[in-house]
């Protein structure tokens, strides 16, 4: 391991180790340096730097050149483990940790030392790997967008979990209530408390110790938010999830909470029927999916590519894209091609300027889904919109081929394009004319995220930052 004051020390203890050999106290190497011992003994400790001519005095009285004492290795396997262990203190994992310092003496016995080193390098490889770069991290988004996709985006033990916990409390027909969550809640042994003073980087902290899981204050009376948000603590406790070791399986976790979540707001028993006469009346509508629940547009949308395949069999896709057209999330069965990256992955990468996706930002009343034929190079494609806004408009966009599109409302609608994307000319490449007129003329100012250059958050849950969190907990503990 390496460190600023690495060479320094290594000199030091070249010269200790000399110094020894020869059977020199530190008093009889200063009488021959005219050097105190109390510098001697700085130098040696790597506390520090002697002069060249200071170094090439103590060579001399040590009867050594000056490369011996100067030699890119340890002298010893013990000086090589003391110089390791110094490096793994000085470093800023040890003080990130609040690490306790161990000051080497003689008396430290070699084997203890090693296993200190050990110790330290087996912690510093460890949060190396949890340091998942962007890579890694897209990486296992695509693995778990493809598993996704292999069981059409069903995950029945999850299912029959969220069912055997409603089971335990009465469930009035209708949407889920929150008095409905605060029982589940209780059920498994937890009191929701709202507190306006959660840390910025979490979205909800469950105490266990004393059973109380805290949300946010609803942002607006009656928010269905919070519903989601309780959820998905409780499916930590009902599927059993621990800490999660690397980013890939935090990942996982959190598409497992998300679908326990929706499994419990949107329940197969009530769901599936609900959706198989809609399509017997050919009249399966997102809004009136969306409504029937009580829940978000999004979480319809998402809910519905769980069950489609699985009880109704029709293919489907699913994607959020922002104003831009890069995707959010998304996920297919049904052949249509999403734009990926060199890796296959989805995210951030820019869908077709003539998809239904992007074309719904065009419709002046974006209270009412939009509707569209898209024919592209895999086939024509049926597609229901809703845009929306957050922090910046996007739309949520739930397809199917269009041999599929019979059982859905506005299968009817007249609004139809063309895409042939991935050929650059459909949408990426400017008419010829102005491409002539601008192309050495034009000098475009990219935006730059810091997400580009950021690797993922480290810790035992990315992203979060413990000190608040236990803090927060410190103050509301019962």
């Amino acid at each position: 391991m390496s460190h600023d004051d690495g060479p320094q020390r290594l000199l030091g203890q070249w010269i200790r180790h000399v110094r020894t050999t020869r059977g020199m106290t530190l008093d009889v190497l200063g009488r021959a340096t005219d050097l105190a011992p109390s510098r001697l003994s700085m130098i040696e400790n790597g506390l520090r730097e002697p002069k060249v001519s200071v170094l090439a005095r103590i060579a001399g009285a040590l009867d050594v050149p000056v490369s011996t004492l100067t030699s890119p290795s340890p002298p010893t396997e013990r000086a090589r483990l003391e110089l390791e262990l110094a490096a793994y203190q000085d470093a800023p994992l040890a003080a990130r940790l609040d690490l306790p310092r161990i000051d080497v003496r003689k008396s430290l016995p070699d084997d203890v030392l090693a296993s200190v080193v050990a110790l330290h390098e087996a912690l510093e490889r460890r949060v190396q790997e949890s340091a998942v770069t962007q890579a890694a991290g897209r990486e296992a988004m695509i693995a778990l967008r493809l598993q996704g996709q292999s069981s059409d985006n069903y995950y029945e033990d999850i299912e029959d979990q969220a069912a055997d916990l409603l089971a335990t409390v009465d469930r009035p027909p209708g949407p889920l209530m929150h008095h409905t969550v605060a029982a589940l809640a209780a059920k498994l042994g937890f009191r929701l408390v709202h507190a306006d003073d959660l840390p910025a980087s979490s979205r909800t902290i469950t105490d266990r110790e004393h059973g109380v899981i805290y949300l946010p204050p609803a942002a607006t009376p009656g928010g269905r938010g919070l519903r989601s948000l309780a959820l998905q603590a409780l499916a930590h406790v009902v599927l059993g999830h621990r800490p999660p070791a690397d980013y890939a399986e935090f990942l996982r976790q959190r598409i497992e909470i998300t679908a326990f979540a929706a499994a419990c707001l949107v329940p197969r028993d009530a769901a599936v029927p609900f959706l198989q006469q809609a399509k017997s009346r050919r009249d399966i509508a997102l809004e009136d999916f969306r409504d029937a629940f009580g829940v978000t547009h999004e979480t319809a949308a998402h809910r519905f590519t769980t069950l489609a395949t699985r009880f109704l069999d029709l293919p489907v896709h699913f994607v959020r894209v922002r104003r831009s057209g890069a995707i959010v999330k998304g996920y297919e069965n049904d052949g249509i091609t999403f734009p990926t990256d060199t890796d296959g992955g989805i995210v951030g990468q820019v869908v077709c300027a003539k998809w239904a996706s992007r074309t719904a930002f065009e419709d002046r009343n974006r209270s009412r889904e939009h509707y569209q034929y898209t024919d592209t190079p895999n086939g024509t494609y049926w597609c229901s919109v809703q845009t929306g806004t957050d922090d910046d408009e996007f739309s949520i966009t739930l397809g199917t081929p269009f041999a599929h599109a019979q059982w859905f409302r506005g299968r009817d609608t007249t609004a139809r394009r063309q895409s042939d994307c991935p050929d650059p000319s459909c949408c990426r490449r400017p008419p010829a004319s102005l491409e002539a007129k601008w192309k050495d003329v034009a000098w475009p100012s990219a935006k730059l995220g810091e997400h580009v250059l950021a690797p993922l958050p480290t810790g035992r849950f990315p992203g979060v930052d413990d000190g608040e969190v236990y803090r927060f907990l410190e103050a509301h503990a019962e």
